[in-house]
């Protein structure tokens, strides 16, 4: 006969009742970390912080691997970022606070023209100056007139 520690060996028992969160945490976050590393996911965050605004408009940041860092971007917008890799990898790294890139790839990339935002309709306009009527003129006045014709200017639904 076998006792009761020999059957436990060999047949394992599954235990159902509370567990840690952390216990599960690293089963959930595993897919999500083999697409992206977080090191890449926080690059990508924050494109507009770490190289400035003119350079986030015609670039953005693709894969992170073995440190190197691929970035899709124009022909010749891939020329002037050569010129300036090293002072963007500089950006990066103090960013992450660790040397997480190396190495910079430019992938070419044709981007649509971003396009215009539609004029506000006049309904918007007349509702958000009827809104702030009342409001004495001024500033304030005005930079609430501009956010009540963005806001009525959406389109609903």
């Amino acid at each position: 006969m076998t006792s009761q520690s020999e059957d436990d060996k060999t047949n394992p028992r599954h235990v159902y009742g509370p567990r840690p969160v952390g216990a599960l945490v690293p089963a959930m976050v595993r897919p999500a970390f083999r697409q992206r590393a977080p090191a890449t996911a926080q690059v990508l965050v924050d494109w507009d912080a770490i190289v400035g605004p003119a350079i986030a408009a015609v670039t953005t940041p693709r894969k992170l691997f073995a440190g190197t860092l691929a970035i899709a971007c124009s022909g010749p917008m891939a020329v002037e970022l050569q010129h300036l890799s090293e002072q963007l990898i500089g950006r990066i790294n103090g960013h992450l606070g660790r040397v997480a890139v190396t190495r910079l790839r430019f992938m070419q990339e044709m981007r649509p023209p971003a396009l215009a935002p539609p004029p506000p309709r006049p309904r918007a306009v007349a509702a958000a100056k009827a809104a702030v009527a009342t409001l004495p003129a001024g500033e304030l006045r005005d930079a609430l007139e501009a956010l009540g014709r963005a806001v009525l200017a959406r389109p609903t639904g």
